[in-house]
């Protein structure tokens, strides 16, 4: 048995791998063949009809399924949120920050700049905590490699740490429960609808 390179053959002749018969058949099933499958795939179609999507829909859906378009998703929708809350919030309680305000009458120009600010106050906090826990949600479902109800109940947990933090440790830690266990409630909601 030959295990050298094949001889030199010329066009007409068909390529032949190894004197053995069924070697040769063998070798030319797995080494020779140049017939190309991907054109005979069946996708099975008990679901309907099915589209294959080009490279530029797969571009845009990776795109989208990315943890930072998640995340400016996420604080633009915060913010327009926040907005909202602030603006009825403002709205419901006008009341003016100046000390000196009882010894005078409110103008509306007073009363819209504290609007202002009261709305994009809120807006800013929303806009703040949708982005961080929409951000460690995706980097954690990244890392863990499952989708299930944890990782909100984990990004939860960090967002309210780190925004308790800023008031102390117990603040921190009390955060994190409660926004834990608030993330938990409204995944289990969600999911059981």
């Amino acid at each position: 048995m030959n295990f050298g390179p094949p001889p030199p053959r010329d066009a007409n002749t068909k390529a032949q791998f190894f004197e053995n018969p069924d070697l040769d058949s063998l070798a030319k099933h797995f080494i020779g063949n140049m017939q190309r499958y991907r054109e005979n795939v069946v996708v099975p179609k008990s679901n309907g009809p099915v589209q294959i999507k080009t490279n530029e829909e797969k571009m845009i859906e990776k795109a989208v399924e990315s943890c930072t378009f998640k995340s400016i998703t996420s604080c633009v929708m915060g913010y327009g949120l926040g907005a909202a809350i602030g603006l009825f919030t403002a709205s419901v309680n006008p009341n003016m920050m100046d000390p000196l305000a009882n010894d005078r009458k409110q103008t509306a120009r007073e009363i819209f700049r504290e609007m202002r600010a009261t709305t994009h106050s809120y807006a800013k906090n929303f806009a703040l905590i949708g982005c961080v826990f929409s951000a460690v949600e995706c980097a954690i479902e990244s890392e863990r490699g499952v989708t299930d109800w944890r990782n909100g109940t984990y990004a939860g947990a960090v967002t309210g740490g780190l925004i308790g933090l800023r008031a102390g440790v117990k603040a921190g830690i009390i955060g994190a429960a409660g926004f834990a266990a608030f993330s938990t409630a409204i995944d289990y909601y969600m999911r059981g609808r």
